[in-house]
C-alpha cells in the first residue's frame, strides 16, 4: 500500500500538483494519465522517492518493498542478464552476495557458519531456491531467449535491454510496482503476456502509458493529473473517458433535471460494466467496476484537438495498384513478391516483424523512394497526404508556424490558418514562433493541421501517435474511424489498430499474408501465425 499525504510538487514557480492526498492499495492496477508535462513520469519517481516533493510525503506499509522499471539501460552492461533481474529483489539479491562471499573464505570460521546458517534461513525465506528458475520464466514470458540468459548487459540490443529490465522490475512479486511505459519496444505477443500477468498481480500497481488497450486490460483504477491536481476515479481509461465526455454533455446541458442526468449515468455505467466482464481482468476488479459510483463521474478539463479530415473529391472505383515489390537497404531484404490491390474504403494495417520494411514499403507507396523491383499505379482521382516516420526535415527551417502551413494550403489567409493551428491547439501569439524549436507532440499535431488542410482522399500513416498524448491520440483515433476515404498505416497502438483497420498485410522477406478481419482476430489466429512463421523463413506456403 502506498500513502499520499498533502503531496505538492514545484518546480520553480510552476506547480505540477498540490493537496495530493490518496492511497494506493493492493490487487489493484492504477493508470497515470495526463497532457504531456503534466507530471507522470515525475509523480512516478516522487513516489520511488528518485525525487523529493516540495511538501507533503509518501508512506509504504511496514516491511512492504518497491520495485521500479529502471529508465537506465547502461545501469547494468557489466552484469549477466540473469544476475540484473535478480538484483530486482535487493534484500535477496545482497544475502545472495553475502552467502557467496563467506562460502569463498579459505579461513572459514565458526562465526563464519552461524552467519551462514542465518543467511541460509532467510533464503529460504525468500523462495531463494527458486529465484533462478523464476528469473528465467519471466525472461522467457517478455521474449528473452535462454541463450541470452548469461549474456553480459553490455552485448544486448536496446530492445532487449528493455524486455530484461521489466523483468528486473516484476522479480520476486514486489509489494509495491511501479511502471513507466513498459509497453515501449515490446511486440504484440509480448504485451499480451504482459497485460494477463499484470491483471493477475496481486499487489499495488501504478502505470504510466500511452497505450489504451494495455490501461484498459490492466487497470481498476485511473489516477488522472489534470490542471494542477491529481484525482482518482474507479474503472479502466475507457470507462474515465466515455464518462467524462457524457458528463461534459450534461453539463453543457444545465437545464437537465437531476434525475434525469442521474438515470443517464446509471444506464451508462450498466452498459459499460457490462462490457468489462466481456475483458481479461479478474472476477473481483469485474465486480468492482459493476458497483461503480455515478457521483465520480466528472467532466474532464482535458482539451483535445479538432482533427477533422475532409476530402475535397471522393475516390473513384481505382485506389491503388501494386506488383511484385521488392526493397532491400544496404544489403539486407525487407520485403519481395508484394503484389496487392487497394479497394474503395480500405483501411489497411501494414504489419511486419522488421519495422524498417512497413516504413520502406510506405516510403515506396508515398513516392519517397524507389522499390528495386515491381510497379505500383495511383487512381487518377487519387490524391493522398503522407504521415513519415521521420518528419525532422519538414521542420528544418526559420519559419513560424503560420508561414510553414501556408506552404501546403491555397488560402494564405492568416484568418484561416489560425482555424487549423487552432483546431491543434496552438492559439494568440504562439502561432509566430519558429517550427524548428516546437516538441515532438507539437511537430505531429503540425504534421495533421497539413495534412487537413491538404483535403486528400487517402492517408498514408507511419506511426501517427508516435509522440502524442493520450488525449491527441484519442482524437486522432477517433476521426480516422469516421473518415470517407482510404487509409494505409503502420501503426504500433492496439486500440488504434482494432478501431481503424479493417484490412490487413502482413510483409515478410519472401512473400506477405493479406486477410480482411479485425487485428485482435489476426494475431489470435494459431493459423496465421504458423503461416507467418513459415514465410520470415523462406519456406513455401
Amino acid at each position: 500500500m502506498i500513502t499520499v499525504s498533502n503531496l505538492e510538487v514545484q518546480f520553480g514557480k510552476r506547480v505540477l500538483f498540490k493537496d495530493v492526498n490518496m492511497k494506493f492499495t493492493p490487487g489493484n492496477c492504477y493508470g497515470i494519465i495526463g497532457a504531456n508535462g503534466a507530471g507522470k513520469s515525475t509523480f512516478l519517481r516522487v513516489l520511488s522517492g528518485a525525487i523529493d516533493p516540495s511538501r507533503g510525503s509518501v508512506t509504504f506499509g511496514p516491511g512492504e518493498r518497491l520495485s521500479v522499471l529502471k529508465q537506465d539501460h547502461f545501469e547494468y552492461d557489466d552484469k549477466t542478464v540473469l544476475d540484473t533481474v535478480l538484483m530486482g529483489h535487493e534484500p535477496l539479491w545482497n544475502i545472495i552476495q553475502e552467502k557467496n562471499a563467506i562460502y569463498a573464505k579459505e579461513d572459514f570460521s565458526e562465526e563464519d557458519g552461524i552467519r551462514a546458517g542465518e543467511l541460509e534461513e532467510k533464503f529460504a525465506e525468500m523462495d531463494g531456491w527458486n529465484a533462478e528458475s523464476d528469473a528465467a520464466n519471466l525472461l522467457s514470458g517478455l521474449g528473452v531467449k535462454e541463450d541470452l540468459h548469461y549474456r553480459l548487459m553490455g552485448t544486448l540490443n536496446p530492445k532487449e535491454k528493455v524486455r530484461v529490465l521489466l523483468a528486473q522490475a516484476l522479480f520476486g512479486k514486489p509489494d509495491n510496482l511501479l511502471l513507466d511505459e513498459p509497453t515501449n519496444d515490446l511486440d504484440v505477443k509480448t504485451i499480451m503476456w504482459l497485460e494477463e500477468y499484470l491483471a493477475q498481480f496481486e499487489n499495488t500497481v501504478l502505470v504510466v502509458s500511452h497505450d489504451r488497450h494495455f490501461l484498459d486490460s490492466i487497470s481498476t483504477h485511473i489516477v488522472d493529473i489534470d490542471y494542477n491536481d491529481i484525482n482518482l476515479f474507479s474503472g479502466n481509461y475507457s470507462y474515465w473517458y466515455q464518462s467524462s465526455q457524457l458528463a461534459l454533455r450534461q453539463q453543457a446541458q444545465q437545464n437537465k433535471k437531476a434525475e434525469e442526468k442521474r438515470k443517464e449515468l446509471m444506464e451508462f455505467i450498466a452498459r459499460f460494466s457490462a462490457n468489462v466482464a466481456k475483458s481479461k481482468q479478474t472476477t473481483s476488479r469485474k465486480k468492482m467496476l459493476e458497483k461503480l459510483n455515478v457521483e465520480e463521474i466528472k467532466p474532464s478539463m482535458r482539451k483535445y484537438p479538432g482533427i477533422i479530415f475532409t476530402p475535397e473529391r471522393e475516390a473513384g472505383t481505382k485506389i491503388l495498384s501494386v506488383d511484385n515489390l521488392s526493397k532491400s537497404i544496404d544489403g539486407e531484404l525487407l520485403f519481395s513478391n508484394i503484389s496487392f490491390t487497394v479497394e474503395k474504403d480500405d483501411k489497411i494495417i501494414f504489419l511486419s516483424r522488421e519495422p524498417r520494411a512497413i516504413t520502406a514499403l510506405l516510403d515506396v507507396l508515398a513516392g519517397v523512394e524507389h522499390p528495386d523491383s515491381g510497379m505500383m499505379e495511383w487512381g487518377v482521382t487519387i490524391k493522398h497526404s503522407y504521415l513519415p516516420l521521420n518528419n525532422a526535415p519538414y521542420f528544418n527551417s526559420e519559419l513560424n508556424l503560420c508561414d510553414w502551413l501556408a506552404q501546403y494550403s491555397s488560402d494564405t489567409s492568416e484568418l484561416y490558418l489560425r482555424g487549423y493551428l487552432g483546431k491543434m491547439l496552438f492559439s494568440g501569439e504562439e502561432i509566430y514562433k519558429q517550427v524548428k524549436v516546437l516538441s515532438g507532440g507539437e511537430k505531429m499535431r503540425m504534421m495533421i493541421a497539413k495534412m487537413m488542410i491538404e483535403c486528400s482522399n487517402t492517408l498514408i500513416l507511419d506511426s501517427p501517435t508516435n509522440h502524442l498524448d493520450l488525449e491527441s491520440i484519442q482524437a486522432f483515433n477517433n476521426s480516422l474511424t469516421g473518415f470517407k476515404g482510404n487509409i494505409l498505416m503502420n501503426c504500433h497502438d492496439h486500440e488504434f489498430i482494432n478501431t481503424v483497420a479493417n484490412r490487413i498485410i502482413e510483409i515478410t522477406p519472401y512473400g506477405m499474408i493479406d486477410k480482411y478481419m479485425s487485428y485482435d482476430e489476426y494475431i489470435e489466429s494459431e493459423k496465421i501465425q504458423e503461416t507467418l512463421d513459415k514465410l520470415y523463413k523462406g519456406e513455401r506456403r
